[in-house]
């Protein structure tokens, strides 16, 4: 099957999105199908030889974050011109209600289009006002996924229909074994993984609760890798204890999972927003004893606290009280981590991917998907 996957947001930015995209595409073609993506990517960018570029993005505030979107002409253009040639048997497009290459490919194609929400929020007033224009993207979708309960009821509230439950994958091998990184094997280490400077990502809270336990805990330090402004992070924290903050800024696929490996406790104190959690699912394929926000996303890949356990979101004191609980107790550690490393494998790709490929072949048609060059 040839398959044209659309990515919403730039490709050169770490994203939960790209992450997604990026995997079920290489697990597509491990498993013998033919894919071709198209991104928001300078021409220069470094990019796999599947993905094709439609231009720079441009930073946009979006859902208590900013996205880099593109939309435009040119990436319009380089979308139509993408669907014309690429000549799929299906058409994916992820968050096709953001104002991104998803809207334009869906106005530039007809046929077999299947399209996946990844984003979970309250209310939109922006979604609310742009309904009516939006009505145009949903008419052409033929198949509908949702990463989550979370993303499902959204879509469900802001524009009626329903989807096909699919979590986001994770591959599992990548994260289950590495070596520490070197000069974090020893102590205790509380690991961190986002954008620093997002106030979602809740790094301020994780900030608060080292700063109590740091001075009735001498050995403790704080691992956190990530983009982001690190002098920033560092004036967060009482100036005696910055020495035991690493900061490690971008990191690799292979340094990530070495940093997984690297923690007594991998923390997620995020504060909402989330419709998933696909860092918790990289943690927990590394057997990282975790320790998160009690936000529904978390909670439900979490099994309500089987897998990690959970604090009150948004409470340094809770975090700091459940984060020196775990770090006393190596045993419930280690159960955390068994429980884990089962859990996961239900997010695995070798499974989500089937069931991805199950609703392409839903949809499928004898004309496969064509340019749609109607006004």
């Amino acid at each position: 099957m040839r398959v044209g996957i659309v990515c919403p947001y730039t490709w050169d930015v770490p994203g939960g999105v790209q992450a997604h995209i990026r995997d079920l595409a290489e697990a597509l073609i491990e498993d013998g199908h033919q894919v071709e993506v198209i991104a928001p990517a300078a021409e220069d960018a470094p990019l796999p030889s599947y993905v094709t570029p439609a231009g720079r993005a441009v930073p946009v505030p979006y859902n208590g974050s900013v996205a880099r979107l593109a939309f435009g002409f040119l990436s319009a253009n380089r979308v139509r011109r993408w669907i014309r040639e690429g000549r799929f048997d299906v058409l994916h497009v992820h968050e096709p209600f953001v104002p991104s290459l998803g809207v334009l490919a869906c106005w530039a194609a007809r046929g077999p289009i299947v399209a996946t929400f990844h984003a979970s929020y309250q209310r939109s007033r922006a979604l609310s006002v742009s309904a009516p224009v939006l009505q145009s993207v949903v008419e052409k979708i033929t198949g509908r996924i949702a990463v989550s309960d979370a993303a499902r009821k959204t879509l469900v509230e802001h524009m009626g229909g329903d989807a096909v439950l699919i979590p986001n994958g994770v591959t599992v091998s990548r994260y289950a074994e590495a070596e520490p990184l070197p000069g974090w094997d020893d102590g205790e280490v509380i690991g961190f993984l986002g954008r620093m400077d997002e106030p979602r990502k809740g790094l301020p809270v994780l900030l608060e609760a080292f700063s109590l336990l740091a001075p009735v805990r001498p050995r403790l330090r704080l691992l956190i890798a990530g983009p982001g402004d690190a002098e920033e992070v560092l004036e967060k924290v009482p100036a005696e204890f910055r020495d035991r903050v690493g900061l490690l800024g971008m990191v690799s696929e292979e340094d990530k999972a070495r940093a997984y490996h690297s923690v007594d406790v991998f923390c997620a104190p995020n504060l909402g927003g989330e419709s998933f959690g696909i860092v918790l699912t990289e943690a927990m394929s590394a057997g990282a004893a975790i320790l998160a926000s009690d936000i529904p996303a978390f909670r439900k890949v979490l099994d309500d606290g089987q897998a990690g356990a959970l604090f009150e979101t948004g409470d340094a004191r809770s975090l700091a009280s459940v984060a020196a609980g775990l770090l006393d107790d190596p045993a419930r550690r280690a159960k955390l981590s068994d429980e884990a490393r089962t859990a996961v494998w239900k997010y695995d790709w070798s499974t989500v991917a089937r069931d991805v490929v199950r609703v392409y072949e839903t949809v499928a048609s004898v004309g496969g998907v064509e340019e749609d060059d109607r006004p």
